[in-house]
Formats: C-alpha cells, sequence, structure tokens
C-alpha cells in the first residue's frame, strides 16, 4: 500500500503492520466462482409445488473468474477492496455470511480479483458474492452448502446466477435462491464462440432492467422448451441444446433486443452452428457448435469471418461440458 508519489506514508505502514499482526492471529480465507456467458433458456417454469417462477440454465464460461479473500477482525467494520458501488453485492454478501456462520459481530477486510466485464452478462456480480461467500466460509474453516449459498446470494443481490452449482445443470429459480429441478447430467459437450454486441460495452445495469413480462403463450412455451432441453442432456444431444436456446434467445428478443439478431441467426445456420445463446440481461451472444463434430472448427473460423463482416470483430471462444 502506498501513500501519495508513489511513497510509502506513516498511516500506510500502519494499515500493513496491522494487517500483518491480523494475519498472525487469524486465518485467511480464499474463495474463487468462476463465470458464465448467459443462459441456454431463462423463462417461467413450474416449480414441484405448481407455483410458476422465474428460471433458468446457467451457460458455464471459465474464461472469466472471481478471485476472494477475506480476512476476518474483531470489530464489526467490514472493507471492500476495492471499494466501488458494484461490489457492494459482495460485501452484503460478506456480511449475511457472517450471520450465518455465528460472526455476526465481526467484520473483515475484503479483497475482490476479477477479470468479468461488468453488464456484458458474464454474471459478474454473482462470481463476486459466491467467490465471497467461499472466502468467509474458509477464513472459519467451514463448507456452505450449495443451497445455503444459493439462498445467501439472492439476499445479496436480489437475482442471482447458478454458479454456486458448479458445472451442474441446473433449472434455477434466480429470484428465489432455490433448484426448480435438477438434470441428471452436465450438459453436452459444446464449443461456443463469444461476443459482446454492444458497440460501447458498457453493458446492462440488470438491476434497473425490468424483468421480462411474459405473455401466457411464452410461458407455456417453455413447458415443451424444458421437456426438451431434459432430453438433450439426458441425450447429451448438442442439437437439441442448441434448439432450446435459440428459441429463448428469440423470446428475450422483445424484452433485450440483441442488434443484428436476424443476421446472426442465418449466419449460425451458414455455418453450421446447433444454435445460438444470449444474455438475457446483457449484452453477449454465443454461437453454439457440437463440440465432436470433426467440421467444427473450420465452422467456426468461417462464423469469425462472418461476425466481422457484421461489425463483431472481437470474440472469444471456450468449451462446455465434458470434452
Amino acid at each position: 500500500m502506498t501513500g501519495e508519489n508513489g511513497k510509502l506514508g506513516d498511516d500506510d505502514l500502519d494499515q500493513d503492520q496491522a494487517i500483518e499482526e491480523l494475519l498472525m492471529t487469524t486465518s485467511l480465507g480464499v474463495g474463487t466462482c468462476p463465470a458464465h456467458h448467459g443462459e441456454i433458456v431463462q423463462g417461467m417454469f413450474y416449480a414441484d409445488d405448481g407455483s410458476n417462477v422465474r428460471g433458468l440454465v446457467t451457460l458455464p464460461c471459465h474464461l472469466f473468474s472471481t478471485t476472494a479473500k477475506f480476512l476476518p477482525t474483531p470489530q464489526p467494520d467490514l472493507l471492500v477492496f476495492p471499494s466501488k458501488r458494484a461490489k457492494r453485492k459482495a460485501a452484503r454478501a460478506a456480511e449475511l455470511t457472517l450471520t450465518y456462520l455465528g460472526k455476526s459481530e465481526q467484520g473483515g477486510l475484503l479483497f475482490l480479483g476479477s477479470d468479468s466485464p461488468e453488464g456484458w452478462g458474464l454474471g459478474s456480480s454473482t462470481s463476486d458474492v459466491v467467490a465471497t461467500i467461499r472466502a468467509v466460509a474458509n477464513a472459519f474453516h467451514k463448507i456452505i452448502p450449495d443451497n445455503v449459498v444459493a439462498d445467501i446470494s439472492v439476499r445479496a443481490e436480489v437475482a442471482s446466477d447458478s454458479l454456486m452449482f458448479s458445472d451442474d445443470a441446473v433449472l434455477f429459480a434466480h429470484r428465489d435462491g432455490f433448484v426448480i429441478e435438477v438434470f441428471d447430467k452436465a450438459l453436452p459437450p459444446l464449443l461456443v464462440l463469444g461476443f459482446d454486441t454492444d458497440p460501447t460495452h458498457t453493458g446492462v445495469d440488470t438491476l434497473l432492467h425490468p424483468p421480462a413480462s411474459y405473455s401466457w403463450e411464452q410461458i407455456e412455451s417453455f413447458r415443451p422448451l424444458r421437456g426438451l432441453l431434459k432430453r438433450g442432456i439426458s441425450e447429451q444431444d448438442p442439437r437439441m441444446i442448441g434448439s432450446v436456446a435459440t428459441a429463448s434467445a428469440k423470446i428475450n428478443q422483445q424484452f433485450l433486443p440483441k442488434p443484428r439478431f436476424p443476421d446472426l441467426l442465418q449466419l449460425a445456420e451458414q455455418v453450421g452452428a446447433v444454435g445460438i445463446q444470449v444474455a438475457h440481461s446483457g449484452s453477449v451472444v454465443g454461437i453454439l457448435f457440437d463440440a465432436n463434430d470433426s467440421a467444427t472448427r473450420r465452422s467456426m473460423a468461417r462464423a469469425v469471418s462472418a461476425l466481422r463482416r457484421l461489425g463483431f470483430p472481437a470474440c472469444h471462444r471456450f468449451p462446455v461440458g465434458a470434452l
């Protein structure tokens, strides 16, 4: 920690000394959580009790992640570094986790390191929150069950992705904090060609963006999509998963439209992709390919060239499922 002009000041030395003394008497907790790349599907689904709740199936993405480090202190104050507005959800998650662990009288220092762009729909806030919960628990040598992590996450950020379930395929009630359905396998092997559709790269403020107001026709359309998704996961069929993702992306166009969407649909078909997926509360889009198809590498190269012509020059690629 440095003072003005890069020189160590007395306050910096005192702060560093205080941290060193804390490290001698307490345990530094560490937690990590990967990001995601929007959703395979997002909509309204029937839960076991017959209620109709908002739910989603996340598309995991290990290109981006958050690492959180938590140092408990005997004072109740909680300091977060970096201390910007977007990290308030992580601070709230730390407070809720301390309460869950019976340590509400304690505070701490929370350090967050993330390479996820905010507002793109990569789950940067959930990644921060889940990594924080794990770091706080780790500082006290505890492991918190995933369902509890899910509940804390939703309470900390209003709506949460399902990153706490690692790569498991689950239909998650992202505003209620419970799993609607656990699928018997992970998603089938896919290769994803992703890109940000926002030319300003400023993204979407999830909390300012209102939840989609689905029609009854749209709500009923999620029934067969859920069935096709379940079958596609069970049979490890990338084309079924791609069909579900494309259908959900089309519905989302009414609520958070992606630029040049008809062109992207045509591109996906022309290059032999299995479908297209979007961040339903962000700006990224992913073109989905069957990872086991021998033509996929060439198809992705064609897609990259076509995306440049459409005005999307920056792409990233990542695998999903067991390859």
